[in-house]
């Protein structure tokens, strides 16, 4: 007697640690099911979805004024190699920029935006920056809204090109190009005026 009631405790034991395995997994699977559809890495919008109407191209004009000399200038060097200094083109040189964009090419035109961000001498043949900068603007409906440009800036090239390369607020999805002409130049101060058109794919 003893012998079968011994017996019939392994058999309950091992039927209680089947069971025991079967809920976990289920709750497992469970879990994991309810995480995949609350937490999904990736899924197709539509863009009406996202308020996103029709494309616009726009065109903006505006001048750049990069003000390297005085009490209170608007491009400052923050870091520079060994060798900056004895390099024709300032190889390794970085300068970060606040820079004011107006309407005009005078300084006491309207304001419309800053540029914002960092040029760096990034070639020993020639003076050609690397721009990484945001034009952050502050008029009318723009106000806000920035256009973000990634590109080589051969400065002493009558006309370089850019790319835009995204935005946000009213250039959400932005692609495009910026074209930069020197309007000034000051050799002795470095101080320069800067032509800027944009033109720009937004929604």
């Amino acid at each position: 007697m003893y012998g079968w009631a011994s017996r019939a405790h392994e058999v309950m034991a091992k039927l209680l640690i089947l069971l025991t395995i079967s809920f976990s997994a289920i709750a497992a699977v469970a879990a994991s099911g309810s995480t995949g559809e609350s937490h999904r890495f990736s899924r197709n919008l539509s863009p009406k979805s996202m308020g996103l109407k029709k494309e616009k191209f726009s065109h903006f004009h505006f001048y750049l004024h990069d003000i390297v000399s005085g009490t209170k200038p608007t491009a400052v060097e923050v870091a520079e190699a060994a060798l900056s200094n004895k390099s024709a083109t300032l190889f390794g040189m970085v300068t970060v920029i606040d820079d004011p964009l107006t309407v005009g090419p005078e300084p006491s035109s309207k304001l419309v935006g800053r540029a914002q961000g960092i040029y760096a001498s990034a070639s020993q043949e020639e003076i050609a920056l690397l721009m990484v900068m945001n034009f952050a603007f502050m008029e009318g409906k723009y106000n806000g809204s920035n256009l973000s440009v990634l590109g080589r800036n051969t400065i002493f090239s009558k006309v370089r090109e850019m790319p835009i390369v995204g935005g946000s607020g009213l250039f959400r999805f932005a692609r495009g190009y910026a074209q930069a002409k020197t309007h000034t130049l000051d050799p002795k101060k470095r101080d320069a005026v800067i032509e800027y058109n944009v033109y720009v794919f937004h929604y």
